[in-house]
């Protein structure tokens, strides 16, 4: 098997995304974050953070099987873009919730998260199953993320 940059650059992208979007999660889950009134059913952070990292770890495996299967035409460069757009809703999310604690916001923002989740396996499909497959989880656990994101904003309304 030969190795190519997406082996390397693709990987450091969803790393990037974790690492910054952990950076303005940090700054307020020990602080303003214990202060909410939380549903009762609100897993704890360290549930939180091993979820994400197996999901991240499955964006990353989606995104190389997408990279390494897919034709390079308009829609490759389309989905690419979409990926991306992806990476941003999702440190944006954390940004908003967390770093300036904007709930509202952060709710509006995390359906637009959702929806780049649910193109993205629709438009991988085609390319391969495997590769959308494996972002459902994904697209499960921030549906979960944004309904906890709305009941903390009507809690603490």
């Amino acid at each position: 098997m030969k190795l190519k940059p997406n082996y390397f650059i693709i990987p450091l992208i969803v790393i990037g995304v974790s690492v910054v979007g952990s950076v303005f999660t940090s700054q307020s889950v020990n602080g303003w974050y214990q202060t909410l009134n939380l549903p009762s059913w609100t897993p704890p952070g360290s549930i939180i953070g091993a979820v994400w990292t197996v999901l991240f770890i499955l964006i990353a495996i989606s995104a190389l099987i997408f990279w390494n299967r897919a034709k390079r035409n308009r829609i490759f460069g389309v989905i690419v873009g979409v990926f991306l757009l992806n990476a941003v809703l999702n440190v944006l999310w954390s940004y908003l919730f967390f770093g300036k604690h904007l709930m509202m916001w952060g709710f509006v923002e995390i359906i637009f998260l959702e929806f780049s989740i649910i193109a993205l396996i629709v438009m991988i499909w085609p390319f391969s199953r495997i590769a959308s497959v494996l972002l459902w989880p994904y697209a499960g656990w921030v549906a979960l993320a944004g309904y906890l994101n709305y009941l903390i904003w009507i809690l603490n309304s």
